[in-house]
């Protein structure tokens, strides 16, 4: 595999705040462009990526307020590639090594834009870092494969309701007779109704017999009431016979005394206790029993729940991730185990940095713009990391202090040779002549 390609020069003209620079990055680390605000710092990052990005990275006002000189970029890369833009219309020259000329597409191949335009990675949601690094990882593919299902079963969804839809709106406009038979009929089934009707006909004439039938039977009947009646009356006689007799028989039993039968009821309450008791064990041993049945179904899924955990973690541990401790839990990117809002401003820094590194391997450098919120000590470690990891990293920092490889002040570097503004060409024209 061919080393990263990296920057080995910038010249910047007439671009933004930019009026005319050179910067020469560290091959590996921070090298850091200073300088007071509105001086031209982001513009020559911004000069960087528009020379290696395209026209898509092209500031809305390329060239300098007031400068009647077109913008010039020329980048030099360590794989021998001259870029330049130059002329009114920023035409883009491309020269490989070997003299030969071609274009964006050459560039497309080794630059990644992410690292032109960090800040883009930055702003993605949780879910969108997550799907970058597993893309990185090689676990990102069966991602794709879900969401593509996902998308086809949501649009044969969407076309099957769109049909629906049509149906139930076609079904409206259509004549409609609440007086009418649910189902077609024919002339057979009306021949099959009137035979129905006929045999019902019949059926009702025997239910007329029947009636006779049953009259004769009261008859009957009456005239079993009538004898009951008699037999009523006598069965009357005899109640009251019986009746004088009981009074008799309570009037002799006022007079006897019954015995106590408190023991038994004693015994009998003994019973209902401990049979109350037993109930109350057994409602316990029933519910204890059913708090176990929930508790192993709990524990079943705390196992399944963990191997699904540890399937994640093994998939992450035997990826080579782009940096130590980053991971996924629940769908969002993590560092340390902590989620992107709650990572300190550098260790977002490190971390987006080492992600955008890993899309293109062949693209050897990144762009940093307001390293304001890393203080010296940071910035230290931070340019530590970028060297021992090979990685080229051009950033832009609010100061003047030592820490800044190149100051830019009012377009220009700072100490560097400035050079003599062109003379504005004179008009040779003379009244009569051609």
């Amino acid at each position: 595999m061919n080393d990263p390609v990296k920057i080995l020069s910038l010249e910047a003209e007439n671009v933004k705040r930019v009026r005319a620079v050179k910067v020469e990055p560290t091959a590996a680390g921070l090298t850091i462009i200073g300088g007071d605000n509105n001086q031209g710092k982001t513009s020559v990052l911004d000069a960087l990526a528009w020379a290696l990005g395209g026209d898509r990275f092209r500031p809305s006002q390329a060239a300098r307020e007031g400068s009647a000189v077109p913008p010039y970029l020329k980048v030099t890369l360590s794989d021998g590639i001259i870029v330049e833009r130059k002329g009114k219309n920023s035409a883009l020259t491309v020269t490989d090594p070997s003299g030969k000329k071609a274009g964006q597409q050459l560039l497309n191949a080794f630059i990644e834009p992410l690292a032109l335009d960090l800040p883009r990675f930055m702003q993605m949601n949780d879910r969108e870092k997550a799907d970058t690094l597993l893309q990185i990882i090689g676990v990102g593919d069966q991602l794709v494969v879900l969401e593509h299902k996902e998308q086809e079963l949501y649009n044969k969804r969407h076309a099957i309701g769109q049909i629906a839809d049509q149906k139930a709106k076609y079904a409206k406009e259509q004549a409609f007779w609440p007086d009418a038979p649910k189902d077609l009929i024919s002339a057979s089934d009306l021949i099959a109704q009137q035979q129905d009707i006929l045999a019902r006909n019949g059926e009702n004439q025997r239910k007329r017999a029947m009636v006779e039938i049953i009259a004769r039977q009261v008859e009957t009947l009456q005239a079993k009431v009538s004898d009951l009646a008699l037999q009523l009356n006598t069965a009357q006689e005899e109640l009251a016979a019986k009746s004088a007799d009981l009074e008799t028989a309570r009037k002799s039993a006022e007079q006897l005394h019954d015995e106590s039968t408190e023991e038994l009821e004693r015994s009998i309450r003994d019973i209902e206790t401990i049979n109350a008791k037993v109930r109350d064990n057994l409602n316990r041993e029933k519910a204890e029993e059913d708090a176990r049945g929930y508790r192993e179904q709990y524990d079943a899924l705390t196992a399944e729940l963990e191997k699904t955990r540890q399937a994640k973690r093994d998939l992450l541990d035997g990826a080579h991730l782009p940096l130590p401790g980053l991971g996924v839990e629940d769908g969002a990117l993590t560092y340390q185990g902590q989620r992107w809002d709650n990572m300190s401003g550098s260790d977002q820094l490190r971390v987006a940095t080492a992600i955008v590194r890993c899309l293109k391997p062949q693209c050897g450098f990144v762009l940093l713009d307001k390293l304001e919120q890393m203080d010296l000590t940071t910035l230290r470690e931070f340019g530590a990391w970028l060297e021992s990891e090979g990685l080229q990293a051009l950033a832009t920092r609010v100061s003047t202090g030592g820490e800044c490889s190149i100051i830019i002040e009012d377009g220009y570097v700072q100490g560097a040779e400035r050079p003599v503004p062109a003379e504005p060409k004179q008009n040779t024209w003379k009244s009569g002549e051609f």
